[in-house]
Parts: C-alpha cells; structure tokens; sequence
C-alpha cells in the first residue's frame, strides 16, 4: 500500500522546470501594455516625482521608450496627452498637431507593428480638469460626447490602432464607434474603460498627466468602489454600443470584477494596473520592504489569473525584460 498520504502536490513544485510544466496562468510580454505621457518640445523628458522611472516627454523621446518596449517584445503603448494649453472645453485633444496625435504618426513610422492605442478624454485638456465640459458646475454628458468623438476621429486619423475612451459618460461608445465608422475608420477598435472606478489610487496619474481636477471630484461619473453587479451593467452596455475589448480600471483591488467580466461576457478584457498601484510597490521596494521585482511578476501574474486578457502596467518593459531573462 502507499505511505499516507497518497496525494503529494508537492512532487510537481520540486524544480523550476517542474512548476512551469504545470502553471495554470502564463504571463507573456505581449500582454502587456506600457502607458507613455507626452508632451510638445524637443528632446524634453521631465521625471514625474510620484513614479519613480515614469517621464513625460516629447516625441522623439517617446519613441526610445517605445523602441526599448518594442524590443522586449511588449504588445502595445497607450499614449497619454499633456498639452501646453487648456481651455473650457479641451479643444487641443483634438488638435492635428497635438503631442498625441505626433506620437501616433511617429509610432505608425517608426515601429508599425507596434500596436498604437490612445486614451480619449478630456480632463489632460480642461483648464478645469473635469473629464468633459462643465454646465452649472457639472459635466454635461451628451455635450461632452461630441467632443469625444472628434477627438477620437483625429486619433483615428493620426494612425491610432485603437482608441479608449476613460471618461465614463454615457453613450460615448456608440457616439465614437458612429463617428469612425462615418469617417471610413471602421477598421479602428474601442478599448473602452467600461469599469472605471472613482478610485483614490489615480493620485500619481494625475501629476504625470496634470489632470487633477481644479473643483470637486468624478465620482458623479467614475463607478462607486463598492459595486460590482453595476460594473457588469456597464459592460454589457458598451459592448452592445460597439466596445471590441473593456477594460477593469484599477486591476488590483478589482480583481473579482476582472474574473466575473471575464467570466459572464467572454470579451477580450484589459487591467489598468494604475499610478497608485505602481508607486506603492516602488516605494516599499525602495525602503527595502518587498522585493520589487518578484512583487512585479506577482502583481502582473495575479491580475492575468484573474481574468484580465492584456494589462496597461507602468512595470510593462521591466516585466517582459524580466520574462524574456526567466
């Protein structure tokens, strides 16, 4: 008879070979996306003081980042704008010349097969802050879709392989997937930030991208933390407006959201693991607290077993480094 016990899950976790026979949940570099803020100017590359190793930059800048993302075999950048001039209603997002739109034609030029994504929303481009245009101190939801979608067609237009809208007003999906389609951009996707959360782990985010509101806050528009029925409400709603992937914004304190989304929806599903998430990790690495690379793999490893198909992660050229390295 065998010795007790008979079941040894220990035998398969013997060798490094061994545990990855039987992974469950793989992590490859062409999950990853890497967020990058850009600005207008010349060979400019300022630190953002919150996420240690994160910068805005020009356009040629961004494009060495782009090029050491490209060479670790990253799948794709998500390019955020920060322009030298604000108004009410953030008409520079849909500027031809604007950093972003630039960025786009730059990436399409140099490393086309790089997939080129771009953030729509206003709130980088209101003298206000707010993600749309204000009315009697609130934001206007079907006045703000028009401005969406022009800002979408110009990234459209620049090049952009697909463009995600962050606001989180209502119809923007349909309003944006309309004006591409109308504008001979069928073939453009919409990554839309479906479960976008009123979370408090955007604060480094909003000194990279200078978007912190100048008055009040956006849980009237971002989704209250303590649902998650309401963030599957939202998700079947963009997807029926023409969303072709959705994402989870935070990742990591969403993680059962990641799952059920996944889960009841069978949609490609992206995680933004946020601003907030990358610096804790940063600065307790820093007092030397936590190993920082393995909590990196962890963290990215964690949010793929959740459900999450591909992760926007500031980590995502040190991760796929660190892949490709074993």
């Amino acid at each position: 008879m065998p010795s007790f016990p008979s079941h040894r899950p220990r035998r398969l976790r013997r060798t490094a070979a061994l545990r990855n026979l039987v992974r469950e949940t793989h992590l490859a570099p062409s999950q990853l996306i890497l967020p990058v803020f850009v600005r207008e100017g010349k060979n400019l590359r300022r630190a953002v003081e919150s996420m240690p190793g994160v910068n805005q930059t020009s356009v040629d800048e961004m494009l060495r980042d782009a090029e050491a993302a490209a060479k670790a075999k990253v799948g794709g950048i998500i390019l955020f704008g920060v322009p030298d001039s604000k108004d009410a209603i953030g008409s520079s997002a849909w500027d031809e010349n604007g950093a972003v739109q630039k960025g786009v034609q730059a990436l399409k030029k140099e490393i086309p097969d790089l997939v080129a994504i771009t953030d729509v929303c206003m709130c980088e481009y209101t003298d206000h802050g707010h993600c749309g245009v204000l009315k009697n101190g609130e934001v206007d939801n079907d006045a703000t879709l028009k401005l969406l979608s022009r800002t979408a067609l110009s990234h459209a237009a620049a090049g952009a392989d697909i463009v995600a809208p962050s606001d989180m007003m209502d119809g923007r999906v349909r309003a944006i997937r309309c004006a591409l389609d109308e504008n001979d951009f069928a073939g453009v996707s919409i990554l839309s930030y479906a479960a976008k959360y009123a979370s408090a782990y955007y604060g480094p985010f909003r000194e990279a991208a200078e978007s912190a509101p100048k008055s009040g806050d956006r849980r009237g528009y971002q989704m209250d933390p303590g649902n998650a029925d309401e963030a599957l409400r939202e998700v079947r709603a963009d997807i029926d407006e023409g969303a072709d992937a959705v994402m989870v914004k935070p990742a990591g304190p969403y993680l059962d959201v990641i799952t059920r989304v996944k889960a009841e929806t069978g949609y490609p599903v992206a995680a933004y693991q946020v601003s907030g998430e990358y610096a804790m990790i940063c600065a307790a690495a820093d007092r030397g607290w936590i190993d920082k690379d393995r909590v990196m793999m962890e963290s990215l490893l964690g949010i793929r077993r959740a459900g999450a198909d591909f992760i926007v992660s500031y980590f995502a050229t040190d991760a796929a480094r660190a892949l490709a390295s074993g």
